[in-house]
């Protein structure tokens, strides 16, 4: 590595770890400010807020607030390097844009990567942890008790007997289903079993569905029924209780790739859309999202080092750094919701600001530094 790239790769690296560990300060205490009656009245040990919030670092790590720290490293170094006219003297020795931001380039990459691995590897543990410890020292049970009582939409899950279910509407105070899907697969996850009902209830042993319809079918043709049976009302061989519906519920947060492109896989046969697409929706912008790190230090760079004024170039920097950040975040969350309302492919829906972001930055750089 040249002298000048360690000197670069030292200055951002500097910047973004104290950016980040600022951030994660900042957002501790203000998490701890707005919750602090509830953690008094919840006489919640020290030890148990310490684990909480560091069990919760992987998850503030994985949100926006890293490729923020990635972009304010990177512009308060070249404009640092642009107010003692070092910039000024690369360019003069004949270094290209690309030689000179290398270092950033790079380091943008190997951020994107580590964020990538830390949604893989961490956060799912790191969502169960902290909502256990949530759970069992911060939220009251009348505050739980409460929010069983919520009515919850669209609960997908997959049970016993490779059952996947999908309810439109569950009551967990009344222990209700209502518009109840469930597809039953074979080992070789052949879909040999359909359950459709317009309602179901707990009896306290057993689910009853009503208006149900069972259909059976032939492992090598599911396109012909072996067999279609109608009910008024059944007794279901269900063994999941309206508490394991809550608990089995699913949280694509918990999920890594594999995991969720394993469910996708098992459900996709469900005939329920929109729980696919959004998904779907979901896994591309599991992919998509880390990369995000790099597009946002990419089409930073160019004004980074069109920033010539010393006076205020701090300042400049950072507005340009939360500016760029805001308008990524917002395309990229416009863009998810057209992919969830079906108006784009979900892989579309995912890429298209990464991508349109990339274009940009590369059309900036080729008309302000081709020469």
């Amino acid at each position: 590595m040249r002298i000048l790239d360690r000197y670069i790769t030292k200055s951002v690296i500097k910047i973004f770890t104290l950016t980040i560990l600022t951030f994660c300060f900042l957002y501790v205490l203000i998490d701890i400010t707005s919750q602090l009656d509830e953690f008094i009245d919840r006489k919640v040990p020290i030890d148990i807020l310490i684990q909480y919030y560091v069990s919760y670092f992987p998850i503030i790590l994985s949100q926006p607030i890293s490729s923020v720290a990635c972009l304010i490293a990177v512009l308060f170094t070249f404009s640092n390097l642009n107010a003692s006219n070092e910039v000024v003297a690369m360019r003069s020795s004949g270094l290209t844009f690309w030689q000179i931001t290398k270092p950033a380039i790079v380091f943008g990459l190997v951020v994107s990567v580590l964020i990538f691995w830390v949604n893989e590897r961490l956060v799912p543990q790191a969502t169960e942890v902290t909502q256990q410890i949530r759970n069992e020292n911060m939220v009251l049970l009348v505050d739980r008790m409460s929010k069983k009582k919520n009515k919850i939409k669209n609960l997908t899950f997959y049970g016993l007997k490779n059952r996947l279910y999908f309810i439109d509407t569950f009551d967990p105070d009344t222990s209700k289903l209502k518009g109840i899907t469930i597809i039953e697969h074979d080992s070789e996850r052949n879909m040999k079993k359909k359950i459709v009902a317009l309602k179901g209830v707990w009896t306290g042993i057993a689910w009853k569905f009503y208006q149900c319809q069972i259909t059976t079918f032939n492992r090598s043709d599911i396109s012909t029924p072996l067999k279609i049976k109608v009910y008024k009302e059944k007794l279901m061989d269900i063994k999941e209780s309206p508490e394991d519906f809550l608990k089995q519920r699913l949280n694509v947060n918990s999920m890594n790739i594999r995991q969720l492109k394993d469910y996708i896989d098992r459900f996709s046969k469900s005939g329920a859309k929109k729980a696919l697409n959004n998904m779907r929706v979901d896994l591309h912008q599991k992919i998509a999202y880390p990369f995000g790190v790099f597009v946002i230090v990419l089409i930073g760079l160019p004004f980074a080092l069109m920033v010539r004024s010393r006076k205020g170039n701090t300042f400049i920097s950072l507005g340009i750094a939360l500016i760029l950040g805001f308008l990524y975040y917002v395309a990229n969350a416009v863009s998810l919701a057209f992919g969830k309302s079906g108006l784009l492919p979900p892989i579309f829906s995912a890429w298209i600001t990464p991508v349109l972001f990339t274009i940009i930055a590369l059309v900036v750089i080729e008309t302000d530094f081709s020469n």
